[in-house]
């Protein structure tokens, strides 16, 4: 596996778990962070690390941003009715889509991970849904690019 896909998926595995407890501080965040880089990411270099924390922590400071965005692009799905892990994907696809440097990260890089994750992780609807959300949010991104 790929460093870059591991260590998505490591902050996708803990932004899963930070949010499945219900419990939205950091510290919490920064525990679940810790032991699954132990435990999932042995000898993963530190840059790989430090992009692990980045997206986590992304995450958790766009989470109201990144929220409503989700449910704007996905309005016959209240964020609640959303699997906890599709969820956390898509705001973790969002976040690279939104704030990551483009150079790094592609758009259609941050979205074809993500479709990676939810099938990995969810099933191959899951992937179609994310797909379908950030596929959305990826277009009118665009439409608002050239109206400018």
């Amino acid at each position: 596996m790929a460093s870059r896909h591991l260590s998505r998926s490591i902050a996708m595995q803990s932004l899963y778990e930070w949010d499945f407890h219900h419990d939205r501080n950091p510290e919490m965040l920064e525990q679940v962070l810790e032991r699954n880089l132990i435990e999932f990411g042995p000898g993963l270099e530190e840059a790989n690390r430090q992009f692990v924390r980045s997206l986590a922590h992304g995450v958790f400071e766009h989470i109201a941003q990144l929220d409503a965005i989700i449910e704007k692009a996905a309005p016959d799905w209240p964020l609640e009715q959303i699997t906890v892990i599709d969820r956390n994907v898509l705001r973790l696809g969002l976040y690279e889509l939104l704030y990551s440097n483009k150079d790094e990260v592609p758009p259609k890089v941050a979205i074809n991970e993500a479709i990676e994750l939810a099938k990995n992780f969810s099933g191959e609807p899951s992937g179609r849904f994310v797909n379908g959300v950030l596929g959305t949010v990826f277009r009118e991104l665009q439409e608002q690019d050239s109206e400018s």
